[in-house]
């Protein structure tokens, strides 16, 4: 179902919002390998650090749920369909926290809002 707004994600102070249903059966749960196209903004500085859909770029593949990502993405994937598109609001210590991503552009204690779409579950 689609979000009108942002809802907590189980056990973070991450919040999620559906902006696309997904579809099918299967739903990402911890230790499923996701493929998904991401776009990461800084929330303070409305600057882009990083998207999937980039020239040069691809999708991004990475085993769910156990730690292998930031936290707040991590935990706020779980339950994701194909083709769902879902946005994500991470505080920083759910994210880079205190010493941020530098190389990437991401401020000490910096806010991250993503938006993921879910291509494949495996």
């Amino acid at each position: 179902l689609v979000s009108a707004t942002m809802e907590a994600v189980a056990g973070c102070a991450t919040t999620k919002k559906t902006i696309t249903s997904g579809s099918g059966s299967a739903a990402v749960k911890a230790g499923d390998t996701v493929t998904v196209h991401a776009t990461g903004v800084v929330k303070e500085t409305g600057k882009k650090f990083w998207s999937t859909k980039d020239p040069g770029q691809k999708a991004f593949t990475y085993q769910a749920g156990v730690g292998g990502v930031i936290k707040g993405w991590d935990q706020g994937c779980l339950g994701m369909r194909i083709g769902e598109v879902r946005e994500l609001l991470i505080p920083a210590h759910e994210g880079y926290g205190e010493k941020g991503f530098p190389a990437w552009g991401i401020p000490p204690m910096g806010t991250l809002n993503f938006t993921l779409e879910c291509l494949k579950i495996a």
